[in-house]
């Protein structure tokens, strides 16, 4: 295996394992199983919210570990939450790229901060994975889905961020943008889509251009994790 490790850190390579359950116990099981072949782990809020930062630090003494909890809230209480999502060991954050240039600024300055103690990233998302051109809000901008991305990733850009959230379907759209890219929706073949609206295989994001790649019901949901995650890590390296 080739591709430098450098392209995904703070993760050690570039699968990220979702780690979309519910019961801590199952959670830190997955972890023992897979810490050497995965690059880190994600925590949404159904963990995060359950057994709070303890138990992210218990994952992160492990492993590197993305939280992503997708702050959206007034600047000074985002960067609280950050904050203190850094403080529970995270290695990445996320944000939301809507909450405007004044947000986006302040996180940037925040990241600046954090990462001169150890390597950190805070992550904008620009638009849900699980929307598509049909599924968007009526009160944004009439427009299509991608023009929303890409501006959203200007205004990401201009404010000194230097890492999104983003859909397959878009690494082409941000390709000339230096930015680190995280891409949800990742699967072997499109009927494994679940709700995920915009999907694609694990070599394909990467030669796109995805710098780390999410990957949750695929692995969990296989008759053997360890197996499948292996199976993820091979077909990025191809």
């Amino acid at each position: 295996m080739s591709l430098p490790n450098q392209r995904a850190a703070p993760f050690l390579n570039p699968l990220c394992v979702a780690l979309d359950v519910d019961d801590a116990t199952a959670a830190l099981n997955l972890v023992t199983d897979l810490k050497d072949i995965a690059g880190g782990f994600k925590i949404g809020p159904r963990l995060a919210l359950r057994y709070g930062s303890d138990f992210i630090k218990k994952i992160a003494d492990q492993a590197p570990v993305f939280v992503d909890c997708k702050f959206f809230d007034i600047p000074s209480t985002m960067e609280s939450a950050v904050r203190a999502s850094f403080d529970s060991g995270a290695s990445l954050v996320t944000i939301h790229a809507l909450s405007g240039a004044e947000a986006l600024e302040r996180m940037a300055r925040v990241e600046a901060e954090l990462a001169k103690q150890r390597p950190f990233k805070i992550l904008a998302v620009t638009i849900l994975t699980s929307w598509d051109d049909s599924s968007t809000p009526q009160v944004m901008k009439k427009q299509p889905l991608a023009r929303h991305v890409t501006e959203l990733a200007d205004l990401v850009e201009s404010s000194g961020l230097k890492g999104l959230v983003c859909s397959s379907e878009e690494l082409e759209l941000l390709k000339e943008k230096n930015l680190y890219k995280v891409t949800p929706g990742i699967r072997f073949t499109l009927d494994e889509r679940g709700d995920q609206k915009r999907v694609m295989s694990p070599n394909e994001a990467i030669k796109k251009g995805s710098s780390l790649l999410v990957v949750g019901r695929p692995i969990l949901e296989a008759k053997s994790p360890r197996e499948t995650a292996s199976d993820f890590v091979t077909a990025i390296y191809e």
